[in-house]
């Protein structure tokens, strides 16, 4: 399945889960996919990239300064998981945390802890590059 390999990129990307001793970024990033395929699903993202229409998502949830925080290149700005499930459509969160094998809540809490670092790999020139994620996240 497409989103086992981008949960694969996704984890690569954050760097597999090893340091600190935390397992959540392998995790995190399986789920992250799975959010993100779900989004794509749902038609919630355009061309392909589901990462515009999730930094939508955050920014009509009032989370924008975060959201700017990690597209941009300053300090990467918080959220909880909380803020994550305010922020997700429910279905497409419901989606990611039974593909996951998690509870909703434990999908974001897990969503909330790798989206930042994520979202600021995924724009490294300090704006949503266009083309599908598989393609940014192996740039």
């Amino acid at each position: 399945m497409a989103g086992n390999d981008l949960g694969s990129l996704l984890g690569g990307l954050l760097g597999g889960g090893q340091q600190g001793g935390s397992s959540g970024a392998g995790g995190g990033g399986n789920i992250l996919a799975a959010l993100l395929g779900a989004l794509m699903s749902k038609g919630g993202a355009s061309g392909g990239n589901p990462l515009s229409g999730l930094l939508e998502g955050l920014n009509k949830a009032g989370l924008v300064d975060q959201a700017q925080s990690w597209v941009g290149t300053g300090e990467n700005k918080e959220v909880t998981g909380e803020q994550v499930q305010q922020a997700l459509p429910d279905d497409a969160l419901r989606q990611a945390a039974e593909e996951a094998g998690v509870s909703p809540e434990q999908a974001a809490n897990e969503i909330a802890q790798v989206l930042p670092q994520a979202v600021d790999k995924l724009t490294p020139e300090g704006q949503v590059p266009s083309g599908s994620l598989e393609d940014l996240i192996r740039q």
